[in-house]
């Protein structure tokens, strides 16, 4: 069924089985590596809220979770400048950490972001993202986790928007 956000019309992409599917992958690919490890994982808002809640579901070991407000969106087009809203205020000295992010395309958030940790002596630096558009990613930061390779196309729900619109759908549309 098309869907209608603004002015743009979307159709189904990704169901939510799918979604689930691909975030349980992660879940346990993350615990794999961790062994008795307890990282910190760290939302990426607004995107990335609903990837960290279903991820947390389906973690079942012991971790922690917070979360960093990165923007670099202005409707359906990168800004190719990203600022960061709301920060951390806890130490994560000689801890694990992996960031959630909801999707990666140019990989600007990604790069701002490790910046920003690599000042924070981390024992390690991790990325996982929901969605990876690698004709898009052209950065050399490695992401470690990975649920669903996409096309270089726009995309909304679980968590994505098109100007503020369609964050709150259970599944994924992409531009008609």
């Amino acid at each position: 069924m098309e869907i209608q956000l603004h002015d743009k019309q979307f159709v189904p992409f990704i169901s939510t089985e799918e979604l689930d599917w691909a975030i349980a992958k992660m879940a346990k690919q993350v615990a794999d590596d961790m062994g008795n490890e307890t990282p910190v994982f760290i939302g990426v808002l607004n995107g990335a809220f609903m990837v960290v809640s279903d991820f947390m579901k389906h973690y079942k070991k012991p971790c922690e979770v917070s979360f960093i407000k990165m923007a670099s969106y202005d409707g359906m087009e990168s800004t190719h400048e990203v600022k960061q809203l709301i920060g951390l205020n806890q130490d994560l000295t000689g801890r694990t950490v992996v960031v959630i992010e909801d999707i990666v395309d140019t990989g600007n958030t990604v790069e701002e972001l490790y910046k920003l940790f690599s000042a924070k002596n981390l024992k390690q630096l991790k990325f996982a993202t929901l969605f990876l558009k690698p004709e898009a990613y052209k950065k050399d930061i490695k992401i470690d986790y990975i649920g669903i390779e996409i096309e270089n196309r726009f995309i909304v729900g679980f968590g994505l928007d098109y100007d503020g619109l369609g964050r709150n759908l259970p599944e994924v549309y992409q531009l008609k």
